[in-house]
């Protein structure tokens, strides 16, 4: 376990199944749950987050992620691109496409789950660990990566919080693993139908990006939030980049029709990552949700508390 979190975290790691822990704050106890395919996050009885592991082709990913209110934001497989897994990560590595789902494609293949946590008090979270292997359609070993998903809930504007974050190594015995990829390769979020095509993108820059082709734009900055009806009521979300990624400031690529999507990327397509062996590469993004449109000094507030957080959070 990290240090500094032995007498305030509930760990249960590897044969677990179910595990929950009280807030001293009154607040829904955090459930973690484990099903044939799928890891549930729970606030009392209502679902936060669903992560399906197995059963899933081609990569695990964040199926399900609901709003303090209990809307769930996520698109998962929609006809138009089977291969848009609602929150999901994914480039290509060493030449092998692991983001389309095609006989030739590469995948992520689950290992294990590797550590499970909840703590509560003054900032309490759920979040779960998990060894991924990525193999081309060989089952050849590409890229190693050593997962975890942390979500919490802040004060107000209440909000769920989401930290994605992404070690990636190269096997034993392989010198290096090499990134490359399309302009929207990287950490992909599809929005429920009714997000699209009514919404608002911003910035904290407020830069309109660059058009690369069609409604297709890129924008380099800190964060980028949507602001749009789904169903009968507005919600916001942002995505997070950390500055300690490479290529920060984050490129977030955004498209409002004829569906809404983000991804948090690092521009790829322009310059491939080399991955040496011994030198693992650290990605890190946020997701935060809210019910209504929060104001754009909000979401930056938030992202400066975030950055200030995952350093203790997960160094």
């Amino acid at each position: 376990m990290r240090k500094g979190r032995i007498l305030s975290a509930i760990v249960i790691a590897l044969i677990a199944v179910s595990m929950e822990v009280s807030d001293v704050r009154g607040e829904p106890s955090w459930k973690v749950t484990v099903d044939a395919n799928s890891l549930w996050v729970r606030a009392g009885e209502s679902p936060v987050l669903r992560y399906r592991y197995d059963d899933v082709p081609f990569k695990p990913y964040v199926k399900e992620l609901y709003t303090p209110s209990g809307l769930n934001v996520l698109l998962d497989a929609p006809h138009d691109h089977l291969h848009h897994h609602a929150l999901m990560f994914a480039v290509a590595v060493d030449g092998v496409n692991c983001w389309e789902e095609t006989p030739t494609a590469g995948y992520q293949r689950h290992d294990a789950f590797v550590e499970r946590e909840l703590r509560s008090g003054s900032l309490s979270w759920a979040s779960f660990g998990e060894r991924i292997h990525w193999v081309d359609a060989a089952g050849r070993r590409l890229l190693d990566e050593q997962r975890t998903i942390n979500v919490r809930r802040t004060g107000e504007p209440k909000a769920v919080l989401l930290t994605w974050q992404s070690r990636l190594s190269a096997p034993e015995g392989k010198a290096s693993a090499t990134l490359s990829g399309s302009h929207y390769f990287g950490l992909g979020l599809r929005f429920i139908r009714s997000m699209d095509a009514n919404g608002e993108f911003r910035n904290p820059d407020n830069g309109p990006g660059v058009i690369f082709r069609g409604e297709e734009r890129l924008t380099d900055s800190n964060w980028c939030a949507y602001t749009a009806k789904a169903p009968d009521k507005v919600v916001t979300v942002a995505m997070f980049g950390h500055p300690d990624n490479p290529r920060h400031p984050t490129t977030w690529f955004t498209m409002a029709t004829p569906f809404a999507y983000i991804s948090g990327t690092m521009r790829l397509h322009e310059k491939p990552l080399v991955v040496p062996s011994g030198a693992p590469l650290m990605l890190r993004y946020g997701v935060a949700l809210w019910d209504g449109r929060i104001e754009t000094a909000e979401i930056e507030r938030l992202y400066r508390e975030w950055v200030s957080q995952e350093s203790v959070l997960f160094d």
